[in-house]
């Protein structure tokens, strides 16, 4: 109950001060508990939906192709890419989980199409099927929250059809 009010409270004074660009913990100096509130900056990135738009058709293109430099050129070293089975950080290990993935998605032998796609603000989201030589993903659904025209953070997962 105590961790839900102080939650409230800080989404207010959040709220209140975002015009002033101020942080969390200058806008936060209420609460009795000892515990340090992380500072969290309101005045991030620009927003751009046009930006997330074209990031987002680049990696799908990309994706599509095989092609492994273009696809890691979408992120940073800061990028976290967390899907079922491992989350990756930086760009070695998403490196790697393209390197993978593409064994499973050979060039010419794949098909893969995108059923939907939504972008608000700096948020990207798709759902997509593809079939390989080997299975039929019939459910994929992706989430990528891109930053200054990168992949900062993004979501997976999918569903092999029988």
């Amino acid at each position: 109950m105590k961790i839900q009010l102080l939650s409230i409270a800080l989404m207010i004074l959040l709220l209140a001060n975002c015009s002033e660009k101020k942080t969390v913990t200058e806008a936060a100096s209420v609460g009795t508990d000892s515990t340090a509130i992380p500072s969290v900056s309101t005045s991030g990135p620009s927003i751009n939906e046009e930006s997330t738009t074209k990031v987002l058709e680049h990696h799908w293109a990309a994706f599509n192709a095989n092609d492994l430099e273009a696809t890691m050129a979408d992120y940073t070293d800061e990028s976290i890419l967390i899907t079922p089975e491992k989350t990756f950080k930086g760009l070695k290990e998403i490196r790697d989980n393209f390197v993978f993935a593409f064994t499973i998605f050979p060039k010419g032998k794949s098909t893969l199409k995108i059923r939907k796609s939504i972008v608000q603000q700096e948020v990207g989201y798709i759902t997509w099927e593809a079939t390989t030589p080997k299975m039929k993903k019939s459910f994929n659904t992706d989430t990528f929250i891109i930053h200054d025209g990168k992949i900062v953070r993004q979501t997976y997962a999918g569903l092999v059809a029988p």
